[in-house]
């Protein structure tokens, strides 16, 4: 092994954050694109981008927007220039893989790690996030935070019940979902756009994602209801990042 060669496997890998944030929210119910809705005082994304930027292991994080966004900048004016690209791709993997190609632009190696997270996850605390990566940063997969499912399942069929669905072994896979970047790159090169998170194209290459217990808190705002919801949850979970609310 030569010195140079040393010099470079002996650097600590990075950890770094791509919030897919090109959607429009259609099941929202709200004018405009979801993750700009305010919540608690403040766009749903700026609540998101705040908890992420409290996590002090994360070297940045990389916000990948729809090409015709207009309106980061004036709701998220602490994030920090040129961490963001709008180079969003019509489905959420395309996104992730564009944030992917910006953070190799920036420097990011492969072994380094990703954690995705959802634009719309806006209740993520700091701590769910440190509990993520204390679980698998010496994981030889990663994983993602998940809980597992309390209620019973439903198949369904023209909007009525026709069976049960065995909930046993069940998770509901939350973000973030951290894995190594130049794995998640290869898998979501592998798979293409269709699937719906990273750990789904992870276990598509025969790989096998950590599943770390998350919080009840950290749902997807996605239907009009959840907006009451988190503007009611937010307050009272500020406290543990500073205040959220301002």
């Amino acid at each position: 092994m030569t010195a140079e060669s040393d010099r470079l496997t002996s650097q600590p890998e990075r950890l770094y954050a791509v919030v897919p944030c090109a959607g429009v929210g259609s099941r929202a119910g709200v004018e405009g694109p979801k993750q700009y809705h305010p919540v608690a005082g403040r766009p749903v994304v700026a609540h998101t981008l705040a908890a992420l930027a409290a996590v002090r292991r994360l070297h940045g994080v990389m916000v990948v927007l729809s090409p015709d966004d207009d309106r980061f900048e004036a709701v998220a004016p602490a994030h920090p220039p040129g961490w963001a690209v709008r180079t969003g791709g019509a489905s959420r993997a395309d996104s992730v893989a564009a944030g992917i190609r910006a953070l190799r632009e920036r420097g990011a190696a492969p072994s380094d790690w990703v954690l995705v997270h959802d634009a719309a996850r806006c209740l993520i605390q700091p701590a769910w996030v440190d509990a993520l990566i204390d679980a698998c940063l010496l994981d030889p997969v990663g994983g993602l935070l998940a809980l597992p499912v309390a209620d019973t399942l439903k198949q369904s069929d023209g909007g009525r019940a026709v069976s049960t669905v065995d909930r046993q072994g069940k998770w509901a896979a939350q973000t973030p979902q951290m894995f190594r970047l130049g794995v998640l790159a290869d898998a979501l090169d592998h798979v293409g756009s269709a699937v719906t998170d990273e750990a789904s194209a992870i276990e598509a290459v025969g790989l096998s994602p950590r599943l770390v217990p998350g919080h009840f808190c950290n749902f997807k705002v996605t239907w009009p209801g959840d907006f009451a919801l988190a503007d009611q949850l937010l307050p009272s979970l500020a406290g543990q990042h500073g205040d959220m609310s301002r």
